[in-house]
């Protein structure tokens, strides 16, 4: 693998991690409205169980929010130290002129 593939694929990463980011959000907020419509309702199994639940959800986000911090960063510091942009930049000249 070649260091502008291998950045494609860090890119690709980050991308994910973000999309697991934005999931795991997305079921904190259906939890919690689940929460707010059982307190109209008090299903005794839905208030014992929920709490936790969103608590490891939360939990979850914010071990998924670290690790993509950390990969970003690492990303973004893998590409300065390699000059990826200038790499990108011969790929296209390549890519025009059939080299």
């Amino acid at each position: 693998m070649n260091t502008l593939q291998k950045f494609e694929l860090m890119e690709k990463i980050v991308r994910e991690l973000e999309d697991l980011q934005n999931s795991q959000q997305a079921l904190i907020q259906k939890i919690g409205k689940i929460e707010v419509d059982n307190i109209e309702l008090g299903d005794k199994r839905l208030e014992k169980d929920l709490p936790d639940i969103h608590q490891n959800l939360a939990d979850n986000l914010d071990t998924i929010s670290g690790i993509m911090d950390y990969f970003a960063d690492k990303t973004q510091n893998f590409g300065d130290k390699n000059n990826v942009d200038a790499l990108k930049e011969q790929e296209a000249i390549n890519n025009v002129t059939g080299q």
